[in-house]
């Protein structure tokens, strides 16, 4: 049986997560929080994952503050990110769309984005929806830079940017994209017209992996059971 869409970005998500130590998922992350939960079963139990939101998968005791402490302490390997806007150097929006601070739509807001981005080596960005409404050529607020001058101190910055059609990697010295691979069922045509900032690409790009059947059969068993903890609607969505 093919993994359905969900599926297929926590498998990548999984892959992705492959050798890190400590991983933490913010709120509102059903797919980011199955993936972290399924690298830690291939792992043998040996990554520590917090949930944001979850009393079983989280031992923080004051919420954000203790997030960005263990960052600065070098304790967080890999973080999640999305925005409204991403744009082509990896700089993110959080806070509204048209020209601030008369923004036409206003969303959550940055909180600790800037901070995270800055400390935590393995950013990824994430955002399912790949339109040029949300991939744009430059973000209307910058909530947080994808990049920083020469001498600023920052250990931390996006290393991937997964979406519902595609996996990029970013190039921090050359401020840049590139295509890694494109999910099934889509075409790097598509992507191309649905990014609105350009991106490097090889000229033939692979497909994204689908999970494995060991990692499918966990996915609809022990990962859905465990995610519904903190996501039981999305839980319910993944086939048993």
């Amino acid at each position: 049986m093919s993994a359905s869409p969900p599926e297929l970005l926590i498998g990548a998500i999984a892959r992705l997560l492959a050798g890190c130590r400590n991983v933490v998922i913010g709120n509102a992350s059903p797919i980011p929080g199955s993936g972290a939960l399924l690298a830690r079963e291939l792992s043998g139990g040996e990554m520590r994952v917090t949930i944001l939101g979850s009393r079983e998968y989280s031992d923080l005791t004051n919420g954000g503050v203790e997030l960005f402490d263990r960052a600065a302490q070098g304790r967080v390997d890999a973080f999640f990110l999305g925005g409204g806007q991403i744009d082509g150097e990896a700089n993110i929006n959080l806070v509204g769309a048209g020209e601030y601070p008369r923004s036409e739509v206003r969303w959550p807001g940055s909180y600790g984005s800037a901070h995270l981005y800055f400390l935590v080596p393995r950013v990824i960005l994430f955002r399912e929806e790949h339109t040029r409404r949300v991939l744009v050529p430059k973000v209307d607020f910058v909530s947080a830079p994808g990049t920083s001058p020469a001498g600023v101190y920052r250990p931390g910055g996006p290393w991937k940017l997964l979406t519902g059609l595609a996996l990029f990697a970013f190039d921090r010295p050359r401020k840049r994209f590139a295509l890694e691979s494109v999910h099934p069922g889509h075409t790097v045509e598509e992507v191309v017209a649905s990014t609105g900032f350009e991106f490097d690409r090889p000229a033939q790009v692979p497909a994204t992996p689908e999970p494995e059947p060991r990692m499918l059969q966990l996915i609809r068993s022990k990962i859905r059971g465990e995610i519904a903890e903190t996501y039981p609607k999305f839980a319910a969505s993944l086939a048993a």
